[in-house]
């Protein structure tokens, strides 16, 4: 953060909310068409963007496809290129594992591979957490590497986390992961000298692993993303002077939040919780970030029609959220995953940006052509927690 800019940064108690549907951002499936956020009925938004500040934001820069990580960084206030942080550290403390400094984590597919090696698919199912569960107990408990520790631990769904303990590790080891089916993963392999060691050791968990899942379906592979050692990020409180608390039911997001100081809630099922206890924790903090993940799920499904039900789901809770009266609300996501795609692109993500001191555009709905606009047109991630710190009256006037 520029300097000046944090040195006119004040405390006051107003509220700041953060409400994120992650991947938000689409495509339509036919020339001409609506994408899933412009097809879902959702009065409350629209109703809400009539009297907000519109726009659209990349969380990198033009053209780049943003990771979760990276993405939330940006909506946190945070630049993703300064600040980098692989998944296995957000997988890890996501679920409170306690990584110390020299520590290396990646993060875990269970996968399905056919008769020849290859992945069929990259999720095997969506297997329950259960199943995961378990899964992961097998790994832990048969797995011996000399000369290091693993915790193999179960994150949710099909997802789960390994945490390498040893001297002389680093993450400079490429994922194992081509996010593509058809083909064999790939071995691990360094990055630098540095990464040599570690690169070993990954192997050798992934062949061992293979061993042990043999017998297992769907879940009978696995895939290693995001090797990452424990980053040092500033944190909100000490940036920004936010007391702030993360309401997300997906561990992955608890543990970004946790990266940057936030509070996190524990043991949300769902939406109807979050609203619980945002009401319940209302008077306590004054920035409140919720996260919904399963429009990013359907999308990365191809299932367009799942996406625009998740964006309806959402929208039916607004009416509870704006009860409370924040002074600013941001309405976005941290990319956009396109049912028609099934993954993770550079299109940039609408937003609307509500308060009691904006200059409401020509917004009429909360889609992507409406927010294109909009009265701030395309913008750095960034900026949108700089503007809510505006509108909540937390920077000071510059200057006589």
């Amino acid at each position: 953060m520029d300097k000046i800019l944090r040195e006119l940064i004040v405390e006051n108690d107003k509220k700041i909310v953060l409400l994120v549907l992650d991947g938000l951002g689409g495509l339509p499936l036919e020339a001409q068409g609506k994408t899933e956020l412009e097809t879902a009925r959702t009065p409350h938004l629209d109703a809400l963007a009539c009297g907000s500040e519109c726009g659209l934001h990349i969380p990198i820069d033009y053209g780049i496809t943003p990771g979760s990580a990276p993405g939330h960084l940006a909506l946190f206030g945070y630049n993703p290129l300064q600040f980098q942080i692989g998944r296995g550290v957000v997988a890890a403390m996501g679920i409170g594992f306690p990584m110390q400094a020299g520590d290396v984590a990646a993060r875990l597919n269970f996968a399905t591979k056919d008769e020849q090696g290859n992945i069929i698919d990259r999720r095997a199912g969506r297997i329950a957490t259960d199943v995961c569960s378990r899964l992961c107990e097998l790994l832990s408990e048969n797995i011996a590497i000399s000369g290091v520790e693993v915790f193999v631990k179960p994150v949710k769904d099909y997802r789960g986390v390994v945490i390498f303990k040893g001297e002389g590790l680093s993450d400079h080891v490429k994922d194992t992961d081509t996010q593509n089916t058809g083909v064999k993963p790939l071995d691990p392999e360094a990055t630098s000298d540095k990464g040599k060691k570690t690169a070993q050791i990954a192997l050798e968990f992934v062949k061992q692993s293979f061993r042990l899942l043999q017998d297992k379906t769907p879940a009978n592979a696995i895939l290693m993303r995001g090797f990452a050692e424990l980053p040092h990020i500033p944190s909100m409180k000490s940036l920004y002077k936010l007391n702030s608390l993360a309401l997300a039911v997906y561990p992955d997001y608890k543990g970004v939040s946790r990266l940057v100081g936030m509070t996190a809630e524990e043991n949300l099922k769902d939406i109807n919780d979050q609203m619980e206890k945002l009401k319940n924790s209302w008077y306590n903090h004054d920035f409140f970030f919720i996260h919904h993940k399963y429009t990013d799920s359907k999308g990365e499904d191809g299932d367009f029609n799942g996406k625009v039900a998740e964006i309806e789901k959402v929208d039916s809770i607004l009416p509870q959220i704006l009860s409370l009266e924040p002074d600013v609300l941001i309405v976005t996501g941290d990319h956009s995953t396109p049912a028609k795609m099934k993954s993770h692109s550079s299109h940039p993500i609408p937003f609307l940006l509500y308060s009691r001191n904006v200059r409401p555009d020509s917004a009429v709905e909360f889609g992507e052509r409406d927010c294109a606009n909009g009265i701030w047109g395309i913008i750095k991630t960034p900026v949108l927690l700089q503007l809510a710190l505006g509108y909540a009256d937390k920077i000071k006037k510059y200057g006589a």
